[in-house]
């Protein structure tokens, strides 16, 4: 066969090949690169709603509070639809189009999180509307929501829902709880992102509803911690500016403070007397005197919960094993096979502890069961199944250690496939948690420094401060709004550890870290604004009433 004829017959085979692997691969390279365009806006869409909720939570004196904070994740929740729709707008995908591929969005907060997911309305065929007789005044058993609402009755009401429809929102909160049995015990103990828990149940044949910090290594009366002196002088209070409605002079102005469950109470030095301010309003505290800082409460508190915990509960010896599920059933090894309050080789607190163990596979247990479970519920009327994305290990540690918020997006078709994506962004500056590395430190040349920033002296330290107490506060004045910071630094922020961290240590422990430095400044600093912080938190436990009073005591 001559030459030519073998090159026409090449040329036949492989032309065609070629082409169509051209075009498989221009396809394939086209669908990557939509899939890192999608889940770019996924990211941006997911940033501005963790920022919304930050400066939503930062600028209310009540985000603690359960019907505040979910008006902030509903606005939060509604940034992320608007800006995902501007994102997804020059494709062609409306907010409308768009809410239909979101399966769930996750806000896990301090001791729990929310899911907001679409749902199908049904209305309830069972529980009655009770009613009074005008008549007689008796209460009589009225008809349920579903006969109210029923197109087909002729007396029904206007509603602004009707069975079946699809609605979204934010579902009950969640706890990070688990429940154990052993023996006659029967509890249940709250875990949070930090060492706080609370537990509620039957032990030791009694009732038990009790809560607070796990803590090792504290001296008599919460004075050392780790061998380090928590400062306990009450004229040390930090302070903060803060603008007080009504005021005349100088308005922000320094004023010292504690913070007790959420709440902060102002001194003013020219009354000598206690004010809070709540809704634009100043309040002033009558016989309110504390004799003590809060920080060494912190550790004596932490001290006596930890104790009663091993020693009256009896909880020395409880062990992962002992979990069950919502209806008693074992759960076996799925929470992992160790004593959760006693470790030989850890202190309690610790990151790599039996406890901390325990709390992150209790978290990520919970997390991934009602999500899988409201992802899996969720339908959008087409072809596409919503399932759990499997998360990756480093995904999980984001969200077991921080606020974050998980947003999902399924079933977009970016051409040889189907989009599956998911976002995590996380948020160290909130009033939901104080960890170990929302402690500033501030230094007398003006500036604040991580805490572990190499380049610290330790004769330089001025205090440790939170870290949310450096970011910009709003008020409204003369039909203006203003702005002011709480704690100002003069030259703002160290760039080396806040921007670069080129002088930052790698730090995995932050307790044992600071142990290291002695009896020193940088570490009485540190531990005494960690203890401060932390203490001064809102609890969903606490009874303010009754924390205010134990304060009258002191």
């Amino acid at each position: 066969m001559k030459l030519q004829n073998l090159g026409v017959i090449f040329i036949i085979i492989i032309l065609p090949i070629s082409m169509i692997l051209n075009a498989y691969v221009g396809n394939q390279v086209k669908t990557l690169s939509l899939q890192a365009s999608y889940d770019t806006k996924l990211n941006n869409a997911t940033y501005d709603a963790l920022k919304a909720f930050q400066l939503n939570t930062i600028n209310s004196d009540t985000s603690d509070l359960a019907n505040s904070k979910l008006r902030d994740i509903e606005a939060s929740a509604n940034t992320f639809f608007n800006s995902i729709a501007s994102n997804f707008n020059m494709v062609g995908y409306n907010r409308d189009i768009l809410a239909d591929y979101v399966p769930a969005l996750v806000y896990t907060m301090y001791d729990g999180y929310y899911i907001y997911s679409p749902y199908t309305n049904t209305l309830d065929n069972t529980n009655s509307n009770d009613i009074e007789n005008p008549i007689t005044g008796a209460i009589e058993m009225g008809p349920s929501d579903a006969q109210i609402l029923n197109p087909d009755n002729p007396e029904a009401v206007d509603a602004t829902y009707k069975e079946g429809d699809k609605l979204s929102g934010v579902k009950p909160y969640i706890f990070y709880s688990c429940r154990y049995i052993r023996g006659s015990d029967d509890f249940v103990i709250t875990y949070s992102l930090d060492n706080y828990i609370t537990i509620q149940g039957v032990i030791n044949n009694g009732w038990v509803n009790d809560a607070g910090y796990l803590l090792d290594n504290i001296g008599t009366d919460g004075s050392t911690y780790r061998g380090i002196t928590i400062d306990s002088d009450i004229s040390n209070m930090a302070s903060e500016q803060v603008y007080v409605p009504g005021a005349t002079g100088e308005n922000p102005r320094e004023y010292p403070y504690i913070r007790l469950n959420g709440v902060k109470y102002y001194y003013d030095k020219e009354s000598k007397s206690w004010f809070s301010i709540m809704n634009g309003e100043k309040y002033k505290q009558d016989n309110f005197e504390p004799k003590t800082t809060v920080a060494r409460q912190y550790y004596k508190e932490a001290k006596e919960f930890t104790e009663r915990v091993r020693n009256e509960y009896k909880l020395f010896d409880l062990n992962g094993m002992d979990a069950v599920d919502e209806n008693g059933v074992k759960l076996g090894e799925k929470l992992g096979n160790y004593t959760i309050f006693t470790d030989s080789n850890n202190s309690i607190e610790d990151s790599n502890s039996n406890f901390n163990q325990q709390r992150l596979a209790v978290i990520r247990y919970s997390i991934e069961k009602n999500l899988s479970i409201a992802i899996a519920n969720y339908n959008n009327g087409g072809n596409y199944d919503f399932q759990m994305p499997v998360l990756k290990e480093n995904e999980w540690d984001k969200i077991l250690n921080h606020v974050s918020i998980i947003s999902f997006l399924q079933g977009l078709s970016i051409g040889g496939k189907i989009y599956n994506g998911h976002s995590i962004i996380t948020n160290n500056k909130n009033q939901e948690v104080v960890n170990e590395e929302s402690i500033y430190i501030l230094t007398k040349d003006g500036r604040y420094h991580r805490a572990n920033d190499r380049d610290i002296a330790d004769d330089s330290v001025v205090e440790g401060i939170f870290n949310i107490d450096l970011e910009r506060k709003s008020y409204t004045k003369d039909d203006g709004e203003y702005y002011f910071f709480p704690k100002y630094a003069l030259n703002g922020g160290c760039y080396n550890c806040i921007v670069r961290q080129t002088s930052v240590d790698e730090t995995e422990n932050f307790y044992q870290y600071m142990a290291g430095k002695g009896n020193g400044k940088l570490a009485q600093a540190y531990f005494t604004a960690l203890g401060r912080e932390r203490y001064g938190m809102y609890k969903t436990y606490n009874n303010p009433d009754r924390v205010k009073e134990e304060w009258y005591k002191h």
